[in-house]
Order: structure tokens, then C-alpha cells, then sequence
């Protein structure tokens, strides 16, 4: 089977809710990513095959199928397609599946995949709760097949990190002690610059705005986000914020004709479902089973960005699989850098990919939890 090669990746600089990027409209932010990943790269722009973007909660600004709409808005040419996906909180992730299906296929040479999301103007659920006029309070509620098999079981984030740290014996202060260090790790990541290659500045706007420091005595002091889940407070769950990122995806063929030099090459990519109820547990059957597919082990695994959706999602992922905290999301996480839904799965990539580059590691394995209990798993190898 032909491979699929990344050459470049970027993102935006990350703004938090009601922040810097608040007032930027979703087109003009997904084409500022766009923008930069086709300046920077040799490729003619009326020869891209497509651009796949990932986004959710696609109404207002984000509707009208915004991966078209942002690749129009950065002045680009006419005859260049785009399409959007939704695979929840992995849906840039699976962008670049897509991007890299349709290279290996060898149907396509050129995609970009990436996503964009803007919270503070469409805030989560929006997409969620736009039918109830219409008369579906949500898009499950109304399903006679879905209540004769799930009932009336939370579909509920909050939920699902609650009963997930009670069922891995997860207590609040470990949580907090987690999250912590994510925004420890994520302070000292920008100290370092170790994110300054990979951002694309806006302006004056030039990093990530969303970690901060705290002590252990602060977070102990937060409110529960709903009194019934009395473990699950914003300390230990990903802030909502606004980016977005942006992935070039080549064939081999398209390596020689335009003469790039290819920075990683997918080594394995699949995707796994685990109960929507749960809704946030499929990293870790997911990981088992691409590890297997892919004939590796845990081991093998020189750096892992899993989405830290909520603490007690990794800490959970960390206990099944064993593998080091020390390696994984080494420059914190969504905890501390917020999760801008549609856009993380290609701002891990991006972080990751970096990060690989800056410590000489080869693997990489980016995985995270999705709505409808799903979960994308990407291995790169680095070159």
C-alpha cells in the first residue's frame, strides 16, 4: 500500500474563552492556519487535491461546511474543494485519517487537514441544543431506538469523568495534583519556547493564553461544576478556548514532484468505539487495539499526546496501559492549554510532531476520547 507522509503542521496560538481570539470569525481563523501551511510550503495552491477540515457545533459562524468556507477566506484558488468532519472532540484527528486514507488510496497526492473552533462565539453543545425549537430536546431523547436500548442514561461528560474516576478509585486531590502539573508543564513549555516552531502568531497575538499557576490549596477550594458530581471541577476538566491547526498530508509522489523533504509518515491509524454512556473511555481499548494492529507494544512508544478531556480520562488510560506520565503530554495538556474541540486532534498532531523533533524520539501515538464513546488512534514515525 502507498504511505502517507506529513511535511508540515502548525496552529494558531490558543485563546481562552472571551479572549484574543473571541472576536476572530471561524472562517478567518481556520484560514489563518491554512494560509500559513500553504506560504510555507512548495506546493502551488490550485494543486491541492482537498482540504478536510474537523469542527463541531457547526451552526452560525461554523456552518456552511467551514473547511470550503476558510480556504476561500485565506484568497485561495476557486477550484480547490473542502469538506468538514465530525467526529466530536476527535474530528481533526480523524481529518487527518481521512487525509491520509485518501494518499494511501492513491486517489489523492495533496490534502491538508486540520480544524478550527470557536468557542467563545458558538459555545459547546450549541449544535446540541439548536433543535429543542423544533422539538428534539437533544439529538438522543427522541430516538425510540435509542431509549430502548440506552434509556434515559446521562449522555453527559460530566457524568462519564465522574463515574470514571470512582470506578478507577480516582480522588479529587489526585485530580488536582494532575492537573497541576499540566499546567506546570505547559507554563514551563512556553519558558522554554518549545512551542514557539509550531505556532503561527495573529498579530500581536503570539501564544497560548490559557495555562496559568496555581497552587494545590487554590484548587481545593473550587466548586464542583454540578453538585452530583462532586469530584469534577474546572481544574480538573479542559477549559474551552479558540484555535485552530492545520496539517499538510503528501504521497510519495508528491514529494518528488514538489521536492518537500517529509518530517513524519502515518505508521498506523484506525479508530474503536466503546459504550456512549461511558462516553469517555475508548482511549484505552482503542490504544490496545492499534498497538496490535500496528504489531507494537506500549514500549515502543517514545512520546503519547492523549486529550485531557477531563483528569481522570488519562489517569484512567495511564493505569490500563502502564505507560509512563513522564512521557505523555510532556508539555501539558488540554487541562492546562484548553480544548478547542474540532481543532485539538490536528493541535496534538502538531505537538506531537514537534516534540518528536525536539527530543530525537521516533514513535508517536496520539489518541483521544470522542462523543458517542469513540476514539482515533494515530502512530507517526518520525524521519
Amino acid at each position: 500500500m502507498a504511505e502517507a507522509f506529513i511535511v508540515d503542521a502548525l496552529r494558531s496560538p490558543t485563546g481562552k474563552r472571551k479572549g484574543s481570539l473571541a472576536a476572530v470569525h471561524g472562517a478567518d481563523l481556520g484560514a489563518h492556519a491554512i494560509q500559513a501551511l500553504v506560504e510555507r510550503n512548495g506546493i502551488p495552491a490550485a494543486e491541492y487535491d482537498d482540504v478536510i477540515f474537523g469542527c463541531v457545533d457547526t451552526i452560525g459562524a461554523l456552518a456552511g461546511d467551514i473547511a470550503r468556507t476558510a480556504w476561500l477566506a485565506a484568497g485561495l484558488p476557486l477550484n480547490v474543494p473542502g469538506t468538514t468532519v465530525d467526529r466530536q472532540c476527535g474530528s481533526s484527528q480523524q481529518a487527518i485519517h481521512f487525509a491520509a486514507q485518501a494518499v494511501m488510496s492513491g486517489t489523492q497526492d495533496v490534502v491538508l487537514a486540520g480544524g478550527v473552533q470557536t468557542m467563545s462565539a458558538i459555545p459547546i453543545s450549541s449544535a446540541m441544543l439548536a433543535g429543542q425549537p423544533l422539538g428534539f430536546t437533544t439529538p438522543f431523547a427522541e430516538s425510540k431506538g435509542w431509549q430502548a436500548r440506552f434509556g434515559d442514561a446521562p449522555v453527559n461528560q460530566f457524568y462519564a469523568a465522574q463515574r470514571i474516576a470512582d470506578h478507577w478509585g480516582l480522588s479529587r486531590e489526585a485530580m488536582e495534583v494532575f492537573a497541576k502539573e499540566s499546567h506546570d508543564r505547559a507554563l514551563r513549555a512556553m519558558a522554554e519556547g518549545r512551542f514557539d516552531r509550531e505556532i503561527v502568531p495573529l498579530g500581536d497575538f503570539r501564544m497560548d493564553e490559557t495555562a496559568r499557576a496555581s497552587t494545590l490549596e487554590k484548587l481545593a477550594t473550587l466548586q464542583p461544576v454540578d453538585p452530583t458530581y462532586p469530584k469534577i471541577t474546572a481544574a480538573v476538566s479542559s477549559s474551552t478556548c479558540d484555535a485552530a491547526a492545520a496539517v499538510l498530508v503528501v504521497s510519495e509522489a508528491a514529494l518528488k514532484r514538489y521536492n518537500l523533504t517529509p518530517r513524519a509518515r502515518i505508521h498506523h491509524l484506525s479508530v474503536r468505539a466503546d459504550c456512549p454512556i461511558w462516553h469517555l473511555t475508548a482511549p484505552i481499548a482503542a490504544t490496545q487495539h492499534a498497538l496490535k494492529k500496528a504489531g507494537m507494544k506500549i514500549e515502543d512508544i517514545d512520546l503519547v499526546e492523549i486529550n485531557e478531556a477531563f483528569a481522570s480520562v488519562v489517569m484512567a488510560w495511564l493505569k490500563e496501559t502502564g505507560y509512563p506520565h513522564e512521557r505523555t503530554n510532556v508539555n501539558g495538556g488540554a487541562l492546562a492549554l484548553g480544548h478547542p474541540l474540532g481543532a485539538s486532534g490536528a493541535k496534538l498532531m502538531t505537538t506531537l510532531l514537534h516534540e518528536l523533533e525536539r527530543t530525537g524520539g521516533r514513535y508517536g501515538l496520539q489518541t483521544m476520547c470522542e462523543g458517542g464513546g469513540q476514539a482515533n488512534v494515530t502512530i507517526i514515525e518520525r524521519l
